[in-house]
């Protein structure tokens, strides 16, 4: 049952090596996954409130301010309404607040690499919530290695040639 799914991802032993693995990662790498899987994680919200952008609007800022488009205030503006998203919601589908909020942290990753870790946390709530499943361990290791396997491939990816801000060219 849904109601008894954990809301609180940190607890779960399956993230501590992806913590450990997010911690060796250059800021760089972790906005590449980040952004990555996003794209998986945010149809939990936008297939159920396709009205409501502000999610996809704030993977798309994080793309741009990532590129150097738009600078930080307009990215923390979209992050922020992200989280707002998530808010409007959290009462009646724990899912997509889940999703929203991970898409706030997506924005928050190209600011400080971190917040990559909030994202890949409630990136995996949001699959549990989403998911008809009733056991959260079993399904949090899975979403782990997965989650971990795209780390390790963002990780070996030249980053030379890409597009990046000038905050980020160092």
């Amino acid at each position: 049952m849904k109601q008894n799914k954990r809301t609180l991802m940190q607890t779960f032993k399956a993230l501590q090596p992806l913590k450990e693995l997010t911690a060796q990662q250059d800021r760089k790498t972790l906005i590449l996954w980040a952004l990555d899987c996003a794209d998986l994680i945010l149809p939990i919200f936008t297939e159920r409130y396709p009205e409501d952008l502000r999610p996809l609007q704030a993977v798309a800022a994080a793309r741009a301010w990532s590129r150097g488009e738009i600078k930080m205030p307009e990215a923390r503006r979209y992050a922020l309404a992200s989280h707002n998203a998530a808010t409007t919601v959290a009462d009646t589908d724990p899912a997509a607040c889940s999703a929203a909020r991970a898409m706030g942290h997506v924005v928050g990753t190209v600011h400080v690499g971190t917040h990559s870790m909030a994202f890949a946390s409630y990136a995996v709530n949001a699959q549990i919530f989403a998911a008809d499943f009733v056991d959260p361990d079993t399904f949090c290791a899975e979403q782990c290695i997965f989650l971990m396997n795209c780390l390790e491939y963002w990780s070996g990816i030249d980053k030379s040639e890409m597009v990046w801000a000038k905050f980020l060219q160092k």
